[in-house]
């Protein structure tokens, strides 16, 4: 393994602790960050009601919402794991440290965004609209195209880890060598990873559905004039991903569970 995946690792990690560093010198900016954050997990919520309750891309939908989305605070975890990324690198099978490496960027990628996002929002209480104008004010619309990529990125590598049956026993074998390095947490979140993409046997429409929905909002948010909209309804369907427009890819989900009832509508309202 080469000695620049750690390098690229750590650049990451200290990203992320930039950032953090930011939101502590200013505490207006943290809250509203902490405020953006559970707003953010909201939407990934009615976004994938559908899969977060399906039988097959439950679990998924479910890893991704809890690991990637939400306010948590991940600053111990991650202080602890720049301390032993050369031990990950030595350890760890080249195909996982290359996922953790996506992780990595992924992580740094969205607390800029998060930063930048929250640094735009007129406080801790904030209506749709204004997350949408915040979008725009921030002109990072290539940056959250790389951030859907990186995001399918992960869930292509755990699909792909899936693949391969001897990776799961060399995890499994990891485990004490792992705790040892203090890489017990890391250890914990591959396996979860690797286990829920193996149950869902093949991961192509997830990815699919997951990439359609999230460039459709993007598009969303970087082309809608938001001072010309007409009215609550049309900013809710605007900022809410016309559910309308996405029936096409909900369907395909239901044909591997017949005995489900029908899918709830994508999108309700967002609850604050």
């Amino acid at each position: 393994m080469p000695s620049g995946i750690a390098t690229s690792i750590l650049a990451d990690l200290h990203v992320v602790d930039a950032e953090r560093q930011k939101r502590l010198a200013d505490p207006r900016l943290s809250a509203r960050v902490v405020a953006l954050k559970t707003f953010q997990q909201a939407r990934f919520k009615h976004t994938y009601a559908d899969l977060l309750e399906s039988k097959r891309y439950g679990p998924a939908a479910h890893f991704f919402l809890d690991e990637l989305y939400g306010p948590e605070d991940f600053s111990r975890r991650d202080s602890q794991f720049a301390r032993v990324v050369p031990a990950l690198v030595r350890l760890f099978p080249h195909e996982i440290v290359e996922t953790v490496a996506t992780l990595a960027e992924l992580h740094a990628l969205s607390e800029m965004l998060d930063t930048a996002l929250a640094s735009r929002l007129p406080g801790v209480e904030f209506e749709p609209i204004e997350y949408g104008r915040a979008w725009r004010a921030t002109g990072h619309a290539s940056d959250r195209q790389r951030q859907i990529n990186l995001t399918l990125g992960v869930a292509n590598r755990l699909d792909s880890l899936t693949r391969r049956p001897w990776l799961r026993s060399s995890l499994r074998l990891m485990r004490g060598p792992a705790k040892a390095a203090g890489l017990a947490e890391l250890q914990a979140f591959l396996e979860a990873g690797f286990d829920t993409f193996r149950s869902m046997r093949g991961a192509e429409d997830f990815v699919a559905m997951v990439a359609t929905r999230e460039q459709a909002f993007a598009t969303t948010l970087f082309t809608t004039d938001f001072d010309d909209l007409d009215g609550p309804a049309a900013i809710k369907q605007t900022l809410l991903l016309l559910p309308s427009a996405l029936d096409i890819v909900r369907v395909r989900i239901m044909p591997n569970h017949p005995k489900q009832g029908p899918p709830k509508p994508l999108i309700s309202s967002i609850k604050r």
